[in-house]
């Protein structure tokens, strides 16, 4: 397995993105919009029921999740909920909206992989909109979200899936086009136009092993996987709609957080390049 180049340059891409964030929050761009009025008074409608199960009392972690949606929304569903973001914008905004509508969030400045600020096992579930992609190293988030899930608990991440990340903004006479290697370090170039991409950003591609490879080393096991579908079949060419026909922009993983001693046998295993 190569090693991770560019992991040291998570600082500087940590604190690049924050002030991105915060800019994206004040402008009221896309992600940085708080839930509706019919969306709260209905929040079971909105929440992942299926994967977490019965949200009421349950200790919840919305990671990276700032802007006033995912915090509100499994609040009003009944979840004990802390959210974490780099960006104090965003979550300006959570802590206006639950001041608005009279819920209990508790609202920290963290990055997404450090999470120092919290106790081992000080949460029953997490989960984590699309953010990985804003770090060099997917592996120092899962370790943190291990390490502060109670054994037996429920991770649900959504991540950008590397071929679309790799794959054309704009489509050609052949379609969409892979522009960008599999193997590489370093942030993608920047796109502008593009909702599979936020412009400004630093974003990086994550393999196959380290998105599903890297939970299941940081002791978690996959109960679940999705695809979430945002094509459609008369989309226009060029449109987000048109090229996720063709490449799915998004993964959704459910995973459970299981026992260190579970987690030392599984590093018994032999398993090939070992």
């Amino acid at each position: 397995m190569e090693p991770d180049e560019s992991a040291p340059l998570s600082p500087a891409a940590r604190e690049h993105n924050r002030r991105m964030w915060d800019q994206r929050a004040r402008n009221q761009q896309r992600f940085t919009r708080p839930a509706s009025d019919d969306d709260v008074a209905n929040p079971l409608t909105k929440v992942d029921v299926a994967w977490f199960g019965e949200l009421r009392g349950k200790r919840l972690l919305c990671l990276a999740a700032g802007g006033g949606r995912q915090s509100v929304l499994y609040a009003a569903a009944g979840a004990i909920v802390t959210v974490v973001d780099v960006s104090g914008e965003q979550l300006a905004i959570d802590r206006q909206v639950a001041r608005e509508r009279g819920l209990d969030i508790t609202a920290v400045e963290a990055s997404m992989d450090d999470l120092s600020a919290f106790a081992p096992g000080c949460f029953d579930a997490v989960m984590q909109p699309v953010s990985t992609c804003y770090l060099p190293d997917i592996h120092a988030v899962y370790r943190e979200v291990a390490r502060v899930m109670a054994p037996g608990g429920i991770y649900v991440s959504q991540h950008k899936q590397p071929t679309s990340l790799q794959a054309s903004v704009e489509p050609s006479p052949l379609g969409y086009t892979i522009a960008e290697p599999y193997y590489r370090s370093g942030p993608l170039p920047n796109v502008k136009g593009s909702l599979h991409r936020e412009d400004g950003t630093l974003e990086f591609l994550h393999r196959w092993e380290d998105l599903i490879g890297g939970l299941c080393r940081a002791g978690f096991v996959i109960e679940d996987l999705s695809e979430p579908m945002h094509s459609k079949p008369d989309a226009p060419a060029g449109t987000f709609a048109h090229r996720s026909r063709f490449i799915a922009p998004y993964v959704r993983i459910k995973a459970r957080r299981v026992g260190d001693a579970a987690i030392k046998a599984t590093a018994r295993v032999w398993v090939p390049g070992s």
